[in-house]
């Protein structure tokens, strides 16, 4: 019996809220691997938010890819993996991009004083929105075993 996910598993999967661990290629070194907050379109991908001149983002314009895992940390466990190419690297909008991406993890409310302390309505200033294809996917469902 595969533990796979089915494409309709994994997207419902990827719609609950996960914090995402990213790994970015490094030359002369492993991985660059850390915890990101993501978005999932069935039909654009991956968008990612980080500062325009982080480690992340030097890499992620060097690589021009990088693989991101989701997982669920309570049983019943269950990931989902996924590597492609960078599709987008642009300067993230606070209504488009930030606001719908701090809401996601942290609601409303929350969300907007994490959104006045980052600056508010210049949050976001200088940071930019990672866009990823899949090319390549890997999941596990255990609770389909039990």
């Amino acid at each position: 019996m595969s533990l796979a996910m089915t494409e309709e598993e994994r997207e419902t999967f990827l719609a609950e809220v996960h914090v995402a661990i990213i790994s970015i290629s490094e030359s002369g070194r492993g991985p660059l691997t850390v915890p990101v907050w993501y978005a999932y379109d069935p039909e654009e991908g991956f968008h990612i938010w980080t500062g325009g001149t982080t480690r992340k983002a030097k890499l992620l314009r060097e690589a021009g890819r990088f693989s991101l895992c989701v997982q669920q940390e309570t049983p019943p466990y269950k990931y989902v993996s996924a590597e492609g190419p960078v599709t987008a690297i642009e300067p993230i909008q606070l209504e488009r991009d930030l606001r719908p991406l701090v809401y996601r993890y942290l609601g409303s409310e929350e969300g907007n004083s994490f959104i006045e302390r980052l600056g508010g309505d210049s949050a976001g200033t200088g940071d930019i929105l990672v866009r990823m294809k899949p090319e390549r996917w890997l999941s596990e469902d255990y609770s389909k075993g039990m």
